[in-house]
């Protein structure tokens, strides 16, 4: 073959795929302009046989490639001549932008880095994942009023974005069998409840831990305050743990009683890290960072962990700063396949960041004011009770502000089989407060209230618009089966994006197969899905 032929051959089928039987191409990619241009000057080599999986296999390699371009030009940027907020964002930016190429190369399979390959689900967490942070990293610097610094984002990281939407849009392509055009999400029949009520990735070890009634007594390590056991702090523990632990295996720290003031970070390197306490206001973790203060949100969590397979048991996460400094997290959560049982999150505006990927909370209680769950990740809570608190003056609630900003994410907010209600302080006022079930963070926000009990401090409506009309045809809100005095819709918003579900057929969209984490709650609950659709 002729060496020009075959160059025009290698491109023409770089960026034309077949799935499903069906030509995919870059010209029916969010940003087909970027899809030509990276892959036409793309040095892989392809192959004469191309078939629609090396497309998005060469799609998905060439943006693993951007981000860890992108991650080299923040790393190297000259911040010298920048004010010192303006610092912690970027430093954000950069944490944000390394995670990036972790999530990247999770995308593609290579026996030196993964036990095996990663589903076309598993990938699309991974780049829902990643554009969690890269929206993070922008939303630092309005956290701090430094939005004009967006202006001169290097042109790097503005080629990654469009890159990873587009890698998001043909991964969607390849999910099989495709889903309804409302849940855009694939069957996840490895995230069902068993029997004894937790999803099948907790292995059965980690659930007689879960389930005993009394400390564990195989713990790798124990914190104590008072000085009897191997540390004094969460923090020295963990980091102890580098040295001491063997690969991947579970990894327990026992928290004894007491109050720990400390900020504890887990990072994306620290998988399957097990804490366990002494009950919830038994075992308590406390810091006050917020972005009145000085911090990002990403940044202000009191505990922050990105490291996968995360399971917390019996303790309580809290940010005391309270409702005049703005956003100010308890606990956030990048962590997939993690875990929280019979756990308590205490703070008021952003006190429970779902940060990113598949989540599971389970007899949690959870208490704030505005946006207090809040995030991107594909998290279930189940037999939680979430409680409003007093905000400040002529503020409203909202429980919820999920920031799906992409129709092809699979993630969303799941209320199972849960108590919504006023907590000690709201509960004499609550007739002068208004709360809301949740409001649209971005624009594809996604959040589903199902069979729970709802208080009758939830304003009629429901649901709050966020600005304006932002997001409200775009959103997806659905109540299903929910009782109390707040539970009626016969006064709620009329926005396009929202949907009682009053019939069978309609909730079959949130089936096992049909919507993101479904299986997480209709398994051992009674409602009336047919698992495996």
């Amino acid at each position: 073959m002729d060496i020009h032929v075959f160059l025009v051959c290698s491109i023409i089928l770089s960026v034309v795929g077949v799935v499903h039987g069906q030509v995919l191409s870059c010209n029916q990619t969010p940003y087909p302009v970027t899809c030509h241009y990276f892959i036409e000057s793309s040095k892989l080599l392809f192959s004469d046989e191309m078939s629609g999986l090396s497309f998005r296999d060469n799609t998905l390699r060439i943006t693993l490639e951007q981000a860890r371009e992108a991650y080299r030009v923040i790393l190297s940027a000259d911040l010298s001549s920048v004010e010192k907020q303006a610092k912690v964002a970027w430093a954000d930016c950069l944490e944000l932008y390394e995670d990036n190429v972790h999530q990247l190369n999770q995308t593609i399979f290579t026996s030196s880095t993964l036990d095996k390959p990663p589903t076309i689900d598993d990938v699309q967490t991974y780049l829902s994942a990643a554009i969690a942070n890269d929206e993070t990293c922008k939303n630092g610097f309005m956290d701090l009023n430094l939005a004009s610094h967006l202006q001169s984002f290097p042109s790097i990281m503005t080629n990654f974005s469009k890159l990873l939407i587009n890698a998001l849009a043909i991964n969607k392509a390849y999910l099989n069998p495709p889903s309804p055009p409302l849940s855009r999400a694939s069957s996840r029949g490895s995230r069902r409840l068993l029997a004894d009520g937790f999803p099948s990735w907790v292995a059965m070890p980690d659930r007689r831990l879960l389930q005993s009634s009394t400390s564990p007594t195989k713990a790798d390590l124990v914190v104590a305050k008072d000085g009897t056991g191997d540390h004094k702090t969460i923090s020295e523990a963990i980091d102890a743990s580098k040295k001491l632990r063997s690969g991947t295996k579970r990894f327990i720290i026992y928290v004894q009683k007491g109050i720990y003031n400390e900020n504890v970070v887990v990072t994306n390197k620290m998988k399957n890290l097990m804490l366990i306490g002494d009950g919830i206001d038994a075992t308590i973790v406390t810091g006050d960072k917020n972005v009145q203060d000085g911090s990002t949100t990403y940044r202000s969590a009191t505990v922050g962990v990105s490291g996968d397979g995360f399971i917390a048991k019996g303790i309580t996460f809290e940010n005391t700063a309270g409702p005049q400094k703005h956003q100010a997290v308890a606990f956030r959560s990048g962590s997939d396949f993690s875990v929280f049982y019979k756990c308590s999150f205490k703070g008021y505006q952003d006190t429970l960041y779902v940060y990113s990927k598949r989540q599971f909370y389970k007899e949690c209680d959870i208490y704030g004011t505005v946006d207090f769950i809040f995030g991107d990740a594909a998290v279930v809570f189940q037999n939680c009770r979430i409680y409003a608190r007093k905000p400040m003056s002529n503020q409203a609630n909202t429980i919820t502000a999920q920031g799906r900003s992409d129709p092809n994410e699979n993630t969303g907010i799941v209320i199972h089989d849960s108590i919504i209600d006023a907590g000690p302080d709201l509960k004499p006022v609550q007739g002068s407060v208004r709360t809301f079930l949740g409001r649209p963070w971005q624009q594809y926000s996604r959040t589903v209230v199902m069979k729970s009990a709802i208080g009758g401090l939830v304003n009629p409506a429901g649901w709050a618009p966020w600005d304006g009309d932002f997001g409200i045809k775009t959103l997806y809100y659905g109540e299903y089966m929910n009782t109390g005095p707040g539970a009626d819709t016969s006064h709620r918003i009329k926005w396009p994006g929202y949907h009682p579900i009053t019939s069978l057929a309609e909730a079959e969209k949130f089936s096992v197969q049909n919507f993101l984490v479904g299986d997480a709650w209709i398994p051992a609950t009674g409602v009336p899905f047919t698992a495996g659709l």
